[in-house]
């Protein structure tokens, strides 16, 4: 059984963009789980081709005549992109990059030792300690997307200052981004694979609803201060009493994923006003990160979710996010009339390697 290598791992709170200078170098992209194909290498090579940007400014005509409406025309420089909702499985979970594009799975170990003491006798038999193994495999998926860029159209764009190579590639890598998101939340269901997510990895415990206000609802909008803080409190204790106190709240990193939803309700006062719940998070969890995504919102049949999962349980993460490649070039093809480029990625989900330390709540 070969292992394979961890090429890097990004906690959670270190996620970010990654700017490539002179300094960059393969191995470099490759930690990142940047990648391309050898062949995809030798097409860049060979293709060298660049297109000018034309941005030619209209001629004003003298004042004699008409003015056109072009030129009374102020253009923005800076065009309003279309966004989508932010990718936040980096944020709650963090990313390592682990195996490569080709490989089919992953696969966990889970090492337990047994034994049991007797009394001990002269005459009796010596109890023998053992071991037991077992494997916990997911599936990896991946993932494609290209751009073709034409010609005519490369220069049409060039007159309004755009460039349809850098946007349709920049295009190909956020939608990339965002199935790995969607995978790393969802998993992906092609079939008999065993590729899940943070929330409906089968390694997760059941949910809890949490407890009823004085106004007999559970919906934080219902609650006061002091119930938002008993329901927060309730996880933490659970938490710790499930890992046999192995997580300690008050020392240990943990993140406190709420849904979007809901996050505006840790900014609920006390009756003197003096600290909010989330005030009051930090005061008594300083170790404890919150964090919060759209994709928690109704995840339990429409009920709002707050997960809380220790980060570490023994020196080991209690789930990690196992990234093959992040974006890869598969290749790029120079036509007459333009050129094509194709990209991937490849990702297995998220795996629950303890579920002891998760807990997760619903009704909020």
């Amino acid at each position: 059984m070969k292992q394979s290598n961890i090429l890097s791992y990004i906690p959670a709170h270190q996620v970010r963009s990654y700017a490539m200078d002179a300094s960059t170098t393969k191995q470099t992209l490759q930690r990142l789980g940047i990648g391309y194909s050898a062949e995809a290498y030798a097409d860049i090579k060979n293709y060298s081709r660049k297109y000018g940007m034309d941005a030619a400014v209209p001629m004003v005509t003298t004042p004699s005549i008409s003015t056109p409406a072009q030129v009374l025309q102020h253009w923005i420089a800076e065009a309003i992109e279309v966004v989508t909702a932010a990718r936040e499985i980096d944020t709650i979970v963090g990313r390592t990059i682990a195996g490569n594009w080709a490989d089919k799975e992953i696969v966990q170990r889970v090492l337990e030792r047994t034994g049991r003491p007797r009394p001990y006798g002269d005459d009796t038999d010596i109890p023998l300690s053992s071991w037991n193994s077992n494997f916990e495999s997911r599936d990896i998926v991946r993932f494609e997307e290209g751009c073709m860029v034409g010609i005519l159209e490369q220069e049409r764009a060039g007159k309004m200052l755009i460039s349809a190579e850098t946007e349709k590639r920049a295009a190909a890598a956020e939608a990339l981004a965002i199935e790995m998101n969607n995978v790393g939340f969802y998993g992906y269901n092609s079939g008999a694979n065993k590729t899940y997510g943070f929330l409906n990895d089968p390694n997760l415990p059941a949910y809890v609803t949490v407890a009823q206000g004085a106004k007999s609802d559970t919906k934080w909008s219902t609650k006061t201060y002091d119930e938002i803080c008993t329901d927060i409190r309730t996880a933490m204790n659970a938490l710790r009493a499930k890992t046999g106190n192995l997580f300690r709240p008050e020392r240990d990193p943990a993140v406190l994923s709420v849904s979007v939803s809901c996050m505006e309700y840790l900014s609920i006062q006390n009756d003197m006003g003096t600290r909010s719940v989330y005030e009051w998070i930090q005061s008594m969890y300083p170790c404890v990160r919150v964090e919060s995504a759209v994709q928690l919102d109704g995840a339990n049949g429409g009920e709002n979710i707050f997960v809380l999962h220790a980060e570490t349980l023994n020196g080991k993460r209690v789930m990690d996010q196992y990234v093959q490649e992040a974006f890869r070039l598969l290749g790029v093809e120079k036509k007459a009339k333009g050129f094509l480029e194709d990209y991937s990625n490849a990702t297995a989900g998220v795996l629950v390697r303890q579920p002891i330390g998760v807990v997760r709540y619903t009704g909020i």
